[in-house]
Order: C-alpha cells, then structure tokens, then sequence
C-alpha cells in the first residue's frame, strides 16, 4: 500500500532577481563533517585500535555491527568465498558487473602516466619516475545495502595503475552481506577482505593491527563517523576526498522530454535526504512542465519520502534569462555530476571551469555513469569542483622528480644556486653546490 505523498513545496528562484545571489548561497550550504560528538566518539576509537589492535577491533565491531566474534581473523573472508560469490549471484548480475568492470578498466587505462626523462644539452639529466603505491585501503559501505559499483570504482583504478595490493573492509551487521559486493570485488581484483567498518576499520588500515595490514591510502564512501575518521588519520595516510551529499545540476534548454528530467532529479534526490538536486532553464513553460512531472512520478517511486524531503529542502528550479547566464551559474555552483540536456551541448563544454563529471546531451543520464559509462563516480562535491577531480588512476601513483647532473650541468647550476642560497642566508646550501662548480685552474 502506497503512503500519500503531499504536494512539495520545491523552491522556485529566478536569477534575475534582486535577492538571487542570497538565496542560493543558502541553498548551496552545506557545513562538512564537523560534529563534536561524532568527533569525540571517533578520537576514542581510533586511539584504542592504535594502541590495542586487534583487540579494539574486534570490540567495537561486536558492538557496533551485533556481532560475536572471538577472533580477529575471522573478520577475513577467504579467497575462496569471494571467488564463491560469483556463483551465488544471477547470471545477468553477475555479466552486469562484467560488463561495467570492464568499460570501467577501459577508460581507466587511458589515465595511466608512464616515467619520462629528458636530457640537457651539457650532458643532465631530468625527469619522473611513475610508482604505484603498494598497498591502498577501499571502504565499501555494507549490510543489507549493496554497492558494488563503489567496489568496481574504487578498486579497479587502482588495479590499473599496479597497486602491489588491495585491501577492502565492508561492514556486515548481524552478519549479513550482500553476495553482489563480494562477487565485485572478485571481478575487480580486491587482494584481501575484511568484514569490518566504521571509524574502526578506518583506523585499522591508517595504522596497521595484528590482523589487517596498514596501507598508505584509504578511498571509498561512508557514513559520517567513516568521514570523520577519514579526516582524523589525514597524514598518516593519504585519503582520497571528504565527500559531502550527492549532487546533480541540470542545464536544459526546455527541449527535452520533463519527465526524463524529473526522474534525473531524483536519482540523485533518493540517495539521502541531504542530497541536492537542481534544474536550470531558460524555459519557465519548461520549469513549470518539469514541476508536473515531479509531482505527478514521484507518488511511483519506492523511495519518494527520501526524494520528497531531499527536493523541499535543497532542490530548485532556478530560471535564467539565456543559456550563457546558465553556464555562469554552473560555474557558480561547481557541482559533482553536471547533466547538459541540450542540442549540441559540445558548444558550452569549452565555457565550463568547474565540475566533476559532466553528461553531454538529452540521452546521457547521469545514472550511467554512476554504475557502467567508464568515467568514474567517485566525485568532488559541496563546490570541490573548482580544485578537485574525480577519482582515477593518478591517484594511486606517485611522482619522483630525476635529477642527474652533469659536471659542466653541475657546474651551471651551482653558479645560480649559490647566488640564490647567499641570498637566503643559506651557506651550507651555497658552499654544497659551490664545490661543483669548475673554476680556472680546478681539477675534477
């Protein structure tokens, strides 16, 4: 039986008026992972799994996830049950993850950067070596929900670029997980699995315990003890973003069917209830079309209480007077996932600064590149687009810069390093490399 969902009050703003600019930098606030309770709660775990181990671990795992393990390496799924997870799942799930694994891999490859070197006319030699990281840890949230697509994301880019070895935590509460994550996992190529989430498990890859070994990265989605964990081990490892709420930013030009509109809105709408979603048009018939199609599909959706209170509280349909004035305001609003619903959409790529992914015409739905297009859905959010990317392949390399000198390279060098250093007040700097320099009358 389905619940009566009451008409949404979903804002309506107008870039031409006078209080536009207020209105939605309020509508765009959001304020990060900064809760003194979470903070709290997540300082102690991480201190106690730092300096207890597995002990900890498998404390606040019983605790947390109503489990009743005794040991720490039970929390390791073997080889042979996530090999055993292919079996148990459909076989068009099963060709599914396949599928976009391998469109993912495809798209990832062409990121990969190689060493390279140059040499100088006197003889040195400059240049940067490449190295995957070794070991790199992926949070994939868990229990009865199923993300696979955050396994094939998170993993596979870092397959591409060599990481040595892969280690992924996923909670299981009450014991339960979904045989799909772990039938993604086998696919992609995760090295090790452990049933284990929360600050907790964070801590465990940032630090290392008895049982799982500590990595130098830690990427993936989570709830906000995950993020804020996240942010306490920044330093000791390297993480891959604090992600806010999901986001979509429509640009139509009133051409494209309202329906197929309304439904890209609550695809990003569903996910939580703090997730935004936006359309912007020049079109105020369109606007108005849109706003019918809202009302009139979201009685169908399974989870329209979420996309109800999602679209009243940070959605919008914002009017504006041309297409250009749109692209502004994209670049304004910086958002995650960008959809350009319009007639040769390739026109206003060049104009667009900031966004994390951005889907060109009526027929690429932003839903494709969530789970199969290739691109990744890993993604700055909250405005991070105007400084970050999404998540790839380089983010699982390292760079170190090549320096071999020639002696009359050496030489050349010291001259203008040694001007420099003096000029800082430097002199063990300046006499280092005033010994290479070749002077009248000087051997070597």
């Amino acid at each position: 039986m389905s619940s009566v969902v009451s008409p949404i009050k979903l804002r309506r703003l107008n870039a031409g008026d006078a209080g536009f600019s207020a209105e939605l930098d309020a509508l765009l606030a959001w304020e990060a992972v900064a809760n003194t309770g979470v903070e709290s709660t997540v300082a102690e775990i991480i201190h106690a799994v730092r300096s207890e181990g597995d002990k900890a671990l498998l404390h606040y795992t019983n605790k947390f996830d109503r489990r009743s393990l005794d040991s720490a390496a039970a929390l390791e799924i073997s080889r042979a049950e996530i090999e055993a997870a292919l079996e148990q799942i459909s076989t068009a799930e099963r060709e599914a993850l396949k599928a976009a694994a391998g469109r993912i891999r495809a798209y990832h490859d062409h990121q990969r950067a190689e060493s390279w070197q140059y040499c100088e006319q006197d003889g040195t030699v400059l240049g940067q070596k490449v190295t995957p990281m070794e070991r790199v840890g992926v949070y994939v949230p868990g229990g009865k929900a199923s993300y696979p697509s955050s396994v094939l994301m998170n993993v596979v880019p870092a397959k591409v670029a060599g990481v040595s070895e892969i280690v992924m935590v996923v909670p299981a509460p009450d014991g339960e997980l979904n045989p799909m994550v772990l039938a993604a996992a086998a696919i992609a190529g995760a090295d090790r699995v452990f049933t284990v989430g929360g600050a907790q498990a964070v801590a465990a890859l940032a630090y290392g315990t008895e049982t799982i070994p500590g990595v130098d990265k830690i990427v993936g989605p989570g709830n906000i003890y995950v993020a804020a964990a996240k942010r306490a081990v920044f330093g000791k490892v390297a993480i891959d973003m604090i992600a806010g709420p999901s986001e979509i930013l429509v640009v139509c030009d009133g051409k494209t069917d309202p329906d197929w509109i309304a439904m890209d809105l609550f695809s990003q709408a569903e996910h939580d209830e703090q997730a935004q979603a936006i359309l912007v048009s020049p079109d105020a018939a369109f606007l108005d079309a849109v706003a019918a199609s809202i009302e009139k599909l979201l009685p169908q959706m399974s989870r329209r209480d979420i996309i109800a209170e999602s679209l009243a509280g940070r959605g919008a349909l914002i009017e504006v007077a041309s297409m250009d004035a749109a692209i502004e305001l994209v670049n304004r609003i910086a958002p995650e996932h960008l959809e350009l619903s319009v007639a040769e959409p390739e026109q206003y790529l060049d104009a667009i600064r900031h966004a994390g992914a951005i889907f060109m015409g009526r027929h690429t739905a932003e839903a494709l590149g969530d789970y199969c297009a290739g691109p990744n859905h890993v993604l700055p959010t909250s405005g991070t687009a105007r400084f970050a990317s999404p998540l790839g392949v380089y983010d699982f390399q390292k760079r170190s810069s090549i320096i071999n000198c020639s002696p009359q390279g050496a030489s050349q060098l010291g001259e203008v390093a040694s001007v420099l250093a003096r000029g800082e007040s430097l002199e063990a700097h300046a006499r280092s490399a005033e010994y290479r320099i070749n002077k009248p009358g000087k051997g070597g």
